[in-house]
């Protein structure tokens, strides 16, 4: 059983007909994610990818049924797109843009206070469920259905731990990546949440990395609950020198705070398997799984 998707997620894709959007669209299609529609403002009326284009979201929303949307739409408007969707009630909304001006993205979070709209993103690859549904540019070659769930704030972690758990005869019941900007939607502490109410997912993989405070959110949560599903989490950035952006503009650690060293350290007291090595991550999982650690 996925979270966040299941086989009732209709999707439209904001902004269809730009050269990421066609390229991407067209793959979530292949896949078999139900695709229903496209917006792009100005070309309403007209059929690409053998899908309706709409004006609106709230027309598409109408017309088609749609309950998820992906936005591929240019950084200068890819907030209003996202607004857009929240004031259309669309219930899961993913954002894969980059560079995102953080005033805009301090908007949507305001817009989502109190919404029926949850955000995956932005600069997230977004999610994929194996078998039921890709929404966003993850890769779906590794992937297979299974019972693990990873959430990751590391695209290209994201890919080698999917195949990680596949090879080691586990799959995935859903992998989220949450986005590498410092101000997203959803975060690791509220996927984890998600993942242990799930009775089809058994263990949860958190790929964190440094700057922020998420890691210790979630460790706070796993602290406080004390699950009986093994977590296993990996802090990409050990090495990284203080307050240098490392990738994400998200990756940034300062004097006071955000290092891999204290997030271990944390994750570590409230039970969480910590693995240094990110090649090791799959079988750590099926050793916990297992009951052999």
């Amino acid at each position: 059983m996925a979270i966040l998707v299941g086989q009732e997620t209709r999707v439209m894709c904001q902004g269809i007909t730009g050269r990421a959007g066609t390229f991407h669209a067209g793959r979530m299609l292949s896949y078999g994610t139900e695709l229903v529609a496209g917006v792009t403002p100005g070309k309403g009326g007209r059929i690409h990818l053998d899908l309706p284009v709409f004006d609106r979201v709230a027309d598409a929303v109408r017309e088609t049924g749609a309950n998820a949307s992906i936005v591929f739409v240019p950084p200068a408007s890819a907030a209003a797109a996202i607004l857009e969707a929240i004031e259309a009630e669309v219930p899961l909304v993913v954002c894969v843009t980059e560079r995102i001006p953080v005033l805009d993205i301090v908007r949507v979070r305001q817009a989502l206070e109190g919404s029926k709209s949850q955000l995956i993103g932005p600069n997230s690859q977004g999610i994929l469920a194996p078998g039921i549904a890709q929404i966003g540019v993850m890769t779906t070659v590794d992937a297979r259905p299974g019972r693990i769930g990873i959430v990751s704030r590391s695209a290209s972690l994201t890919s080698e731990i999917v195949a990680q758990t596949t090879r080691a005869g586990l799959g995935q019941s859903t992998t989220i990546g949450v986005g590498g900007d410092p101000i997203h939607g959803i975060d690791l502490k509220t996927c984890v949440a998600l993942f242990l109410d799930d009775p089809e997912t058994d263990g949860i993989i958190v790929i964190g990395e440094i700057g922020g405070t998420e890691e210790e959110e979630t460790a706070a949560l796993v602290r406080r609950l004390r699950p009986s599903k093994p977590i296993v989490a990996l802090v990409a950035g050990r090495q990284a020198p203080p307050e240098r952006r490392m990738g994400h503009a998200g990756a940034l650690t300062t004097g006071t705070g955000g290092g891999a060293a204290h997030k271990i350290a944390v994750l570590r007291g409230a039970g969480i398997h910590i693995v240094n090595d990110a090649s090791a991550v799959g079988e750590t999982m099926r050793s916990a799984i297992a009951g052999e650690l």
